[in-house]
């Protein structure tokens, strides 16, 4: 029986391990990253010697296996320390801090748009992506009976706030009811299409949604949107630094990024892209000043509040550059695959997520038959030190599993052994 202690002994002394973590994670990664200069993404995914210098950069508790990486990613150890001397500078020294953060957040500003793929002014930093999408949702103008749709597998937090506008405002919020994941992307695409009516004004998607990370076509939308003459969103939560984008290439107005997950940036940060036709019309959450009608900075006047976390947005950027959007990717796709092919084979196991690289990175959903998952998902995390996000949709029910690049091979094996003992004991 797999137990925790077995764990530790496959993988070496939980302390022995902390104590190879060190300071210069930016540099370990950077001089692996020319240890493998002129090799493939896909070679370098299953380079272990490599990824073992990234495992380094992170401030991970290694008794806990940890698949639920999609809500929040864990901690860089650089951006924890730049936190600490941004905090202890802006505290000791007060008021006087302000230009000096404001310049450095230009200086973000600019390097998250070269990663998006957009101009930097057309790109408004946010206290995260709830409050991105909340910019895009609650300030677009619109009248009565006007139509918002978008589907049954988008976010909870922006449906209640469309919900919330059609109590206020009289417009209306139309959900598509898309088939059971994972859903064929021409499928997709055929439902929205045969449900726009003349009376519809915005149309909003998840590039990937949180229940399964399912994909929606959004190039092809853009031009359905365009032709339409639709107000187009594109809920980016798990798309920024988890695969590569191009927001003006996908011809969106609104894209949103939650930058605590996939770039690792601390909580309380993410973006929202405007393109720059729209950010005229476009309310910001709180009133700005008539002067700053066309600039991006009016959605981001917000009050008082710490810098702190704001520009070590810097650290992590430079981290994820230093591996490369493309092996970053291509390693999250190992390690999905990696325990996705040996429980695929259990007849008790569906995938709620397609496994086609074209349609999925590490976000993974699967539900198991007979079982009682929430008890089965208490076991993993009492017994075996595993943690994993379950959810229950009102048509579905899963465990969203989603590795990250701090995690060792070892760790995704304990993972597959577990699932598969788990399993077979609680069908018994």
């Amino acid at each position: 029986m797999w137990t925790r202690r077995r764990f530790l002994e496959r993988v070496g002394s939980g302390a022995g391990m902390v104590a190879t973590l060190r300071a210069g994670g930016i540099e370990r990664v950077l001089a692996a990253g020319q240890a493998v200069r002129g090799r493939s993404p896909q070679e370098v995914a299953a380079d272990e010697d490599y990824w073992y210098e990234i495992q380094q950069a992170f401030t991970v508790d290694r008794n806990t296996i940890n698949m639920n990486n999609g809500t929040m990613q864990p901690s860089l150890r650089v951006v924890q320390e730049a936190m600490y001397r941004n905090y202890d500078f802006s505290a000791n020294a007060g008021i006087h801090t302000t230009d000096y953060f404001l310049h450095d957040l230009e200086i973000v500003r600019r390097r998250l748009a070269k990663h998006a793929g957009c101009s930097a002014e057309e790109l408004a930093l946010t206290r995260g992506g709830s409050e991105a999408g909340q910019i895009a949702v609650m300030g677009i103008d619109l009248k009565r009976g006007d139509e918002i749709l978008t589907t049954d597998y988008d976010y909870p937090r922006f449906l209640n706030s469309w919900r919330q506008r059609e109590l206020r405002e009289g417009v209306v919020l139309r959900q598509i009811a898309l088939p059971l994941p994972p859903v064929p992307l021409d499928v997709f695409y055929r439902r929205v299409e045969e449900a726009i009516t003349p009376k519809t004004r915005v149309l909003l998607v998840c590039h990937m949604t949180h229940w399964t990370a399912q994909m929606a076509p959004i190039k092809r939308l853009a031009a359905l949107a365009r032709a339409h003459d639709l107000h187009y969103i594109v809920d980016g939560a798990h798309g920024f630094m988890h695969v590569p984008i191009n927001v003006v290439d996908y011809d969106c107005d609104y894209y949103i990024a939650s930058l605590h997950k996939w770039l690792m940036a601390p909580p309380g940060n993410g973006f929202l892209y405007v393109r720059q036709a729209r950010i005229p019309t476009l309310w910001p959450l709180t009133p700005a000043d008539e002067k700053q009608k066309n600039d991006i900075r009016k959605f981001e006047d917000v009050g008082t509040r710490t810098q702190a976390n704001r520009t070590v947005m810097a650290e992590a950027l430079t981290f994820n550059e230093g591996i490369g959007i493309e092996r970053k990717t291509a390693r999250l796709r190992y390690l999905k695959e990696r325990w996705a092919n040996r429980l695929k084979a259990n007849p008790r196991v569906t995938f709620l997520t397609s496994l086609d690289p074209a349609e999925s990175c590490a976000i993974t959903t699967i539900n198991i038959t007979g079982v009682d998952m929430p008890k089965m998902a208490a076991t993993l995390h009492d017994e075996h030190g595993i943690v994993v996000s379950y959810f229950k949709h009102q048509r579905f029910e899963g465990f969203r599993i989603v590795p990250n690049i701090h995690m060792t091979i070892a760790e995704i094996d304990y993972f597959s052994d577990v699932m598969e003992e788990v399993i077979k004991k609680a069908a018994a």
